[in-house]
């Protein structure tokens, strides 16, 4: 692997954003440059069998399409090939018809790798450089770039290509935001997710699978990757994921062929409303699912399989309300797990603050809790520093599932408050104004994996985020102060409760609802009774209640004292003004 030609190929690449400058906007950048990167990657992966892809193609071409896509795979040696008798450099032989070339040559590989292309709008791509003059110049700058396999490997190309991904979204935050992403964060979730693992990842020859349901351009997955290659280059990962916005979609399957992974396994689509992978089980799984997106538009196929297939279906526990999905994507990766018996499976999931607490006992967001919870499912919860995305400044949080917990957390639940590692960035990019630096992902993966309490780690049983609530009731009286009874039903007799002076309380799971009730409502409204039929389980994790500090408020001395320094500085400046 010679890596000064690794550095010279991702300078010469960057360098074409000079010759896009004036005629495109910098956040139009990397729509360019990236898939001409990709283009140039396949052409010279596809050098070497290219005669004989075309000789077999020029043999068989009046095959049935099936069978000849399997003849030219086989005769390529990779998942895709390309039936031009051009190549890319060859295409701009003729400088007046580069254009037609290079869109005929794109149009004759196979269909995996045309369904990246059109993706990222390719042809409209080349049109606009065509009209600004510029086409020829671009491609020419790509053709003379050496991206051979021989040159530059599959990790390293694939090094190069997040690289371009990364600089192409710091130049637009609104790009950055919208599928990226920080690396930093990836890096903690995958080495939380991979640390009770190690000793089987270090194995020779394992195999394992990853999924990313809102897969993005494949950041998670790369890292995962990258990650597994360092601890063991002998292991294999396997990744697999589906993304929604088609440019996303691209350059995630873009970097799926440049790594050699098997691009049948990056899926276009709505995860939620048409699940690409419907039977396949994972080993691991990671997600950073959109904050607060609302799923109205795809309510009546969420609540279809909700009510028709209940837990044979994703949703079986509950479905939350309609203005946050992001419990939905959390359902649907549980959905995934590999049975216990199978090896189990462990995910990795970013969430903002709403899922910890959002409805009472009884709602779908509750009834999720409960689920997950009552199942033994969370391991861990790590409270992540504000400012952290580039799209929101809001409190996040990364929760670690697993269904083959180690014998000390079973029954258990760490929270994790790592708000305080962190160190400012130099420069602010959109929202983000914070990063974990190298000490601060190992201080907190260190605290996952002693799994002791301290001031930042916090160990429970699972019962201790569940709660009762039950329904207090006080009798009706009339106008004289007379109890009014019952006529009718199992309460015949019974003294009527008054809807107006019903309340609720919550019990802790762990408590006797009676001895609560004695203790805390009956010496207040002694006539007061429960309504068990009304009683439901709840569960909610009020993270910050539990690292909650008490500052005691300044002295009244050091206010006064402040306030008459301040008064008098303002009185000697209104007789600055006033002389």
């Amino acid at each position: 692997m010679n890596t000064q030609a690794v550095n010279i190929n991702s300078s010469l690449i960057w360098s074409v954003a000079d010759l896009l400058r004036g005629d495109f906007k910098q956040s139009d950048y990397g729509k360019i440059i990236l898939p001409f990167t990709v283009l140039r990657r396949l052409d010279c992966v596809l050098q070497k069998t290219k005669d004989a892809v075309l000789a077999e193609y020029e043999a068989n071409k009046s095959t049935p399409a099936e069978a000849l896509d399997r003849f030219l795979v086989r005769k390529s040696g990779y998942q895709f090939y390309n039936t031009s008798k051009q190549s890319f450099s060859s295409a701009l032989d003729d400088f007046n018809n580069a254009y037609s070339n290079l869109v005929n040559y794109v149009g004759s590989f196979s269909d995996n790798v045309r369904d990246v292309f059109e993706r990222f709008s390719f042809q409209s791509t080349l049109e606009r450089l065509n009209d600004a003059n510029l086409l020829y110049m671009v491609a020419k700058k790509f053709s003379a770039i050496d991206l051979h396999p021989d040159t530059v490997s599959n990790v390293h190309m694939g090094l190069m290509f997040e690289e371009l991904i990364r600089k192409f979204a710091e130049l637009s935050n609104e790009t950055a935001g919208e599928h990226f992403t920080p690396r930093e964060v990836i890096r903690l979730m995958v080495e939380l997710l991979f640390d009770s693992d190690d000793e089987v990842l270090s194995k020779p020859g394992i195999v394992r699978s990853i999924y990313d349901p809102t897969a993005g351009t494949g950041g998670m997955l790369s890292v995962a990757e990258e990650y597994l290659n360092r601890l063991n280059p002998d292991a294999r990962l396997v990744l697999h994921g589906q993304e929604l916005n088609p440019e996303s979609y691209a350059i995630c399957k873009a970097d799926m062929i440049i790594k050699g992974q098997d691009i049948g396994n990056v899926i276009f689509g709505n995860t939620l409303s048409a699940d690409g992978l419907p039977a396949k089980k994972f080993d691991y799984m990671l997600s950073n699912p959109p904050f607060g997106v609302e799923w109205k538009k795809i309510e009546s196929v969420i609540r279809k399989e909700f009510e028709s297939k209940g837990f044979e279906g994703r949703f079986g526990p509950g479905l939350p309300r309609v203005s946050d999905g992001s419990l939905l994507f959390l359902l649907h990766l549980i959905s995934k797990m590999r049975p216990v018996h199978e090896g189990g499976s462990r995910i990795g999931i970013v969430l903002n603050g709403s899922p910890l607490f959002t409805g009472g006992a009884g709602s779908g967001e509750s009834e999720i809790r409960k689920y997950i919870i009552e199942n033994d499912l969370l391991e861990t919860i790590v409270a992540l520093p504000t400012d952290m995305f580039y799209n929101t400044g809001i409190s996040t949080y990364i929760w670690i599932l697993s269904n083959h917990k180690s014998a000390n957390r079973k029954g258990k639940i760490q929270l994790i408050n790592a708000a305080d590692y962190f160190q400012k960035m130099r420069k602010s990019l959109g929202s983000k104004r914070k990063e974990l630096g190298e000490n601060d992902i190992n201080t907190i993966v260190s605290l996952y994996g002693k799994f002791e309490e301290n001031e930042q780690s916090k160990i429970f049983d699972n019962a201790d985020f569940g709660y009762i609530t039950i329904t207090v009731e006080r009798p009706l009286k009339d106008d004289a102060g007379n109890l009014i009874l019952s006529e009718k039903g199992k309460n015949k007799g019974k003294p009527q409760p008054d809807s107006n002076l019903r309340d609720t309380e919550n019990v802790p799971l762990k408590e006797d609802i009676e001895a609560y009730f004695s203790r805390e409502v009956l010496p207040h409204v002694p006539d007061a009774w429960i309504d068990h039929d009304k009683t439901k389980v709840g569960y909610e994790i009020p993270f910050n209640r539990h690292f909650y500090k008490y500052v005691p408020p300044r002295p009244l001395e050091e206010i006064d004292a402040d306030l008459k320094a301040v008064s008098s500085e303002i009185m000697d400046l209104l007789k600055d003004i006033t002389a």
